[in-house]
């Protein structure tokens, strides 16, 4: 009897250790914000969680706890935000982003075309904010901002290690307010400063010109919504022409819709051709987009585009297509590079995860993101060439049109 009792007594202690345990377990974790209460989690993800330390994650946190100053706008649910940032940005992928709901809401209305700023592009290369092209008649325009400028400081500040979302809320403002870049330029030993006063930024598209030689040109500015329907006209114009020489000027054109770029390539390819291929890599199934089939243009179309190093996205895809397929020469400097597919998820608390998911190739399987494309007749422009208003470029593409 003696022992039953002492047996049950010891059952009892342990029995109020495990429920002391539990009990402990279950307010620390409680305790904890949300960005460790994961539930629901497969196989895989709990075999990632295990191979992942969280310990030096948690000694931060309680360190900020114990000894960083009080500051009201420095909320738990901001710190969560700001690791989550940091989770995104380990991937080193300058195109994908987390957006806090303040800068979701920005990015929304930027891609809705509600904002005000200075009319450039900008992309990361070799980790320097780099400047993709200026658009027609925009304030950057006008002060001679030129592809391929690597921006190292917005009004003052430092722009290393800055992602692109964030420099462009900077360089971004209200109209008529002045924003300051320090630029470093290939043929300048020191860095300038260009003072640029923001204004509400319209789209240019398109324009068109038949010289006297013949040349029927295309100057491409951008792959907007209505660029398909525009280049539709300029088509109908150039074949009214009754010439067969076509110069399409790609240089500066920091891309934008890839439908538009497929509808373009569609005009010279046959029908089920591939302009260009998005990998998926082990996610999914690589997804390919064809030519439409147009293909108004016998083989006597004598055909010429110019690309420059603000040549980028859909103004690679289409180049590329037109190289591969040989429906065109390529005259000038080597593409931009940028050839990632970024896909916006809402996430929770109005949150935005822009994130890369796929990347193009050419038809011949060639990649564009970071390493462009490179000419058939590379041609560069000097600093002499600009002072004396000299174009190379456009002077090699005729001589070759003219000379077919």
């Amino acid at each position: 009897m003696q022992k039953f009792q002492k047996t049950r007594h010891i059952a009892t202690v342990i029995l109020l250790v495990v429920i002391f345990f539990i009990l402990g377990l279950e307010t620390g974790l409680n305790a904890r914000p949300e960005i460790e209460k994961v539930t629901g989690l497969s196989n895989k993800e709990n075999t990632v969680l295990s191979e992942a330390d969280f310990s030096p994650f948690w000694k931060v946190w309680n360190t900020i706890n114990e000894k960083y100053p009080k500051a009201d706008n420095i909320t738990y649910q901001n710190r969560v935000f700001g690791a989550i940032s940091g989770l995104v940005g380990s991937l080193e992928d300058p195109y994908s982003v987390f957006f806090s709901p303040e800068e979701a809401k920005s990015f929304e209305d930027e891609i809705a075309g509600n904002f005000s700023g200075v009319g450039m592009e900008v992309g990361i290369k070799d980790k320097i904010l780099t400047v993709i092209a200026p658009l027609k008649d925009t304030p950057a325009y006008r002060a001679n901002i030129k592809p391929g400028d690597k921006i190292v400081k917005i009004d003052g500040k430092d722009t290393y290690n800055l992602s692109i979302e964030k420099a462009i809320k900077l360089i971004r403002g209200e109209k008529g307010t002045t924003v300051v870049l320090t630029i470093l330029r290939e043929e300048n030993k020191e860095p300038i400063e260009i003072k640029i006063v923001r204004d509400i930024i319209n789209m240019p598209t398109l324009d068109t010109e038949l010289r006297a030689d013949g040349i029927f040109v295309i100057k491409l500015y951008s792959f907007s919504a209505n660029s398909a329907n525009l280049f539709r006209n300029a088509m109908k114009s150039f074949t009214e022409s009754q010439t067969d020489k076509l110069l399409l000027d790609l240089r500066g054109n920091p891309g934008g819709y890839l439908e538009a770029s497929v509808d373009i390539a569609s005009w010279f390819l046959p029908g089920e051709k591939i302009v260009v291929t998005e990998d998926y890599g082990e996610n999914k199934k690589s997804e390919i987009f064809r030519s439409k089939g147009y293909d108004i243009f016998n083989d006597k179309l004598k055909f010429v585009i110019l690309i420059n190093g603000g040549s980028a996205s859909a103004s690679e895809i289409l180049a590329g297509a037109m190289q591969d397929h040989k429906r065109a020469k390529l005259v000038g400097e080597k593409s931009f590079g940028k050839g990632s597919v970024q896909e916006a998820i809402n996430m929770p608390l109005n949150t935005l995860l822009k994130i890369t998911v796929a990347k193009w190739f050419t038809p011949n399987r060639n990649l564009i993101a970071e390493v462009g494309l490179t000419p058939d007749y590379i041609v560069e422009v000097t600093k002499k060439d600009l002072e004396n208003k000299r174009d190379p470029q456009l002077s090699k593409a005729v001589e070759l049109l003219l000379n077919w």
